[in-house]
């Protein structure tokens, strides 16, 4: 249990270490997935855009990327929403590297993060 505790705190401040040496992006390259009929269609967004993926509104808050390796893994804020609703179906950061660490869990949509628009 006390390995376990350690392990997870070492992770954690690696992770914090990486995260301070990040830069903000002007936008993201994102892509979608309809899971009815199959067909997946990429997307870039500016912050503060909102895209439309079939019933979902899919909002960029933030995109960040390592100092030392801007096309290695980005991490955007995305907000998403089913149809006019107001409430959220997602809020959070995903990891492109990690699509699963932290997913939209959507019945027919899937989205995730390729990368951050460094240009």
């Amino acid at each position: 249990m006390i390995r376990a505790v350690l392990t997870l705190s070492a992770a954690l401040f690696a992770a914090s270490a990486a995260w301070a040496e990040t830069v903000k992006a002007s936008g993201a390259h994102l892509r979608g997935l309809d899971k009815v009929s199959g067909t997946p269609v990429d997307f870039q967004m500016k912050v503060g855009d909102t895209v439309e993926l079939g019933r979902l509104r899919v909002t960029l808050g933030e995109c960040r990327y390592p100092v030392d390796n801007p096309s290695g893994d980005a991490y955007a804020w995305l907000v998403v929403r089913d149809g006019n609703a107001e409430e959220t179906t997602f809020e959070g950061w995903m990891v492109a590297s990690s699509p699963a660490l932290n997913a939209l869990d959507h019945p027919r949509y899937d989205v995730w993060v390729l990368r951050c628009a460094t240009e």
